[in-house]
């Protein structure tokens, strides 16, 4: 019975880090287009992909990506990040979750 309550434990602990992917690539996509917003059309691409990698902690980052952040009007930031196994740092599934944010863009005036 103990290697099956371990197993369990197991898979729900793999489904919570799913989950905690999910949020944070949502997160860093929220972050990322509300700094794109207002910033200048100029240095919008870099602003914002630097906010939204800054929201993501180390282990989370190196396997993330963000795309989007470009656009004029309504800008949308994609969030990429990589669901590890058992714990960030380790190997990770060929599985990446995304998280997308869009908002209109500010007006100077």
């Amino acid at each position: 019975m103990t290697p099956l309550i371990i197993l369990t434990l197991v898979l729900m602990w793999q489904a919570v880090l799913v989950g905690y992917a999910f949020t944070l690539a949502g997160n860093a996509a929220e972050e990322g287009v509300r700094a794109g917003t207002a910033a200048p059309r100029g240095e919008r691409y870099g602003v914002c992909r630097e906010k939204a990698l800054a929201q993501l902690s180390g282990a989370w980052r190196e396997g993330a990506s963000v795309t989007g952040c470009d656009q004029t009007g309504y800008v949308t930031v994609d969030v990429g990040v990589k669901v590890p196994v058992l714990f960030p740092g380790s190997i990770d599934f060929p599985v990446t979750v995304y998280g997308h944010a869009g908002a209109v863009e500010e007006v100077k005036r």
